[in-house]
This record gives C-alpha cells, structure tokens and sequence, in this order.
C-alpha cells in the first residue's frame, strides 16, 4: 500500500489517542467513525465490515467494557475477515469501573490472544501480559495530557496548604469512606493544612445507581464541622479540570484498585504532587507517594512527604515533547509492522 497507514481508534475522541500521533513522525492518520458515540460502532463487527474500507488498522484502548466476549470475537472475526490489522493497548488489567473483575477478565481473554500487536504502558503491566496471556507486550508510556502550554507553569506558593480528593461519581474502585476518614485525621495532624474534597451532582441524586445516601450525609456532617471544604458541581471540562488541580498543593487518588492513571499523567505535567494506596503500576508511571491508605498516621506521613519537593514529579514541556516524539515513533513502527503482516490477507 502507498500513503499513511490508516488508523481507527477507541475510543475516536480522546486525548490520550491524540497524542500518540504528532506532526514530526509522519505516515500515520486518525481516522473518525462518522456517526460516533459510545460504545464506539468501530466495536461492531457489523459496521467494521461495512466500513472496513476506511481504516487499515484498528487499535483498541477502552471503551469496550460494555461488549460481551461474543461480541468482541465476532469483532476480531469481522477484522480478520477484512484483512485489517488489530492493535490492544491494554490500560487496564483491574478496570476501575468495576468491583468484581471476572467479566472484564473474559473481555481481554478475547481481545489479548487476537491482537496483531499488543502495548501497554509500564514494564509491570507488560510482565503481567505475559504471565496471564503468554504474549509479549510493547511498553510504550502515556504521553502528556495537558496541552503543551499548560505545562511547566509555576505553582502558585499559598497558605494554607489545600489537600485534594475528587471522589467524581463514587466510582466502583474508589475507597471512599475508609480513605475520607484517614484524610480527616492526617490534616488534622498538619499544620496550616484544609482538605477539599470534590463530588459530582449526579452522586447527591438518589436514583443514581452509586448514590450512598449515609456516605452523604457523613460527607456533609463533616464539612458542616469544618473538618473539610465540600465542593459539589457537574463534571469539569478540561479547562476546569487544570483549573481545579492548579488550586491544589497534594492530589490524593483514593483508588483501591486499578492499574494505570491519567489523572497521575495530568498533576505531573501540572506539577501537583500525588498520593496514593499501593495499587497498580502508577509507581512505574511518574514520581508519586504511595502509602496505606486505611491508616491515617500513614496518610498523614504521605502527604508531609508530597508537601515537601518531590523530585521528578514535575513534568517540563521540552521532556514532554521529547517523549511525544518517542511514542509517535513507537507507534509508527507499530503500525507498520502489523500492516506487514495483514498485507497477504489484504491482497
């Protein structure tokens, strides 16, 4: 084939997929399903046929976790069927939305053992490929996500200091009144310390399936304490979101599973220090402090630790750059070689 290999992400619309490309490492497209939403039609074998003429490539990230096993092998079949490539970054070996693993688990049983190319992002999460899967994974690591101008901005010096927690929507992988209890004993123990503890509305309304009607209330009590400064509001944009983070001196991830973090990428590249439980490969993604979580001496230890400089946790546009250009290569030469391999079929 001549011109750039032609490749479908999922999801279509997503930073982290943007960024794997960039303009000095030519020869690799993006190309968008028309009609997009989510799940992504790109995970419909239907559609991969009928539109299978449009991509070369297609490189699966997440999204998918709303297929079942059938689905997901009539995709690989619909993709083999038209010569086309398929590539499995594996993010997430624990998916964060979930609390019982077995069904995600069938999910990349399928997807894993199919692809042409298998990447993940920290040497870890490679090893546990191949322990659990025998295939032999890529590591290629997250690139930035803030923009580039975003980062390497000095932090304003404020007291007191602003400890952060996001609890989102009260996701299935958060531990939230465990670690809301240690937060409120460890800043207590700080001087010149608040906690600010974020929530999405949809959480507050009862119908929402994760809404914790006592959680609430005990959330609510405490900041009618002063034990903490409660902040409820819609989902921030990406402007918001950098907002938010630029407001706070410590980020913690009260995760009690998972596997990787953008959230990690985004207070790197904004220079906010982060604490977190022992989960995962983030201690293989960017300077952080891991600790217990469920003891708040230990918490409370952690965020002295964070509070003071952290060395590497702050991220400069020149490495950041640097390192685009080497995921991009990475990709590249990617692509290339699964496009190798699918050409006999393609013929």
């Amino acid at each position: 084939m001549t011109g750039p290999v032609r490749v479908l992400p999922v999801p279509a619309d997503h930073g982290y997929v943007d960024h794997l490309l960039d303009d000095r490492v030519p020869g690799v497209v993006l190309v968008r399903p028309p009609d997009g939403g989510h799940p992504s039609p790109a995970l419909d074998a239907g559609w991969v046929t009928a539109s299978a003429g449009t991509f070369d490539v297609l490189h699966v990230h997440f999204g998918f976790e709303g297929r079942t096993p059938e689905q997901l092998g009539a995709l690989v079949a619909a993709v083999r069927g038209a010569g086309r490539g398929l590539v499995l970054t594996v993010h997430d070996l624990e998916n964060p939305h979930f609390r019982e693993q077995d069904g995600y688990d069938r999910l990349l049983d399928v997807l894993v053992p199919a692809a042409d190319a298998v990447v993940t992002l920290t040497p870890g999460a490679a090893t546990e490929v191949g322990r659990r899967w025998g295939r032999a994974a890529e590591v290629v690591p997250h690139p930035h996500v803030a923009p580039l101008s975003e980062i390497g901005t000095r932090r304003p010096s404020r007291t007191p200091r602003v400890v952060g927690l996001h609890l989102k929507s009260l996701r299935a992988n958060l531990l939230a009144r465990p670690v809301l209890r240690s937060l409120v004993e460890a800043v207590g123990r700080l001087p010149q310390a608040v906690l600010r503890v974020d929530l999405h509305t949809e959480a507050l309304d009862p119908a929402f399936p994760r809404h914790d009607a006592e959680f609430v209330r005990d959330l609510r009590a405490a900041a009618d304490a002063g034990a903490l400064d409660l902040r409820v509001h819609e989902r921030f944009d990406d402007a918001g979101l950098i907002g938010y983070l630029r407001g706070l001196d410590v980020s913690v991830l009260g995760y009690g599973h998972g596997t990787h973090s953008g959230w990690l990428e985004l207070c790197h590249d904004l220079g906010v220090p982060v604490v977190a439980g022992r989960i995962g490969f983030l201690h293989q993604q960017q300077p952080l402090v891991e600790t217990d979580l469920h003891d708040p001496a230990a918490v409370a230890e952690g965020l002295a630790r964070a509070l003071a400089p952290l060395p590497g946790s702050v991220a400069t546009p020149g490495e950041r750059l640097a390192q685009r250009l080497d995921v991009a290569t990475a990709h590249r030469a990617l692509y290339q070689r699964v496009l190798a391999g699918t050409a006999g079929v393609r013929a």
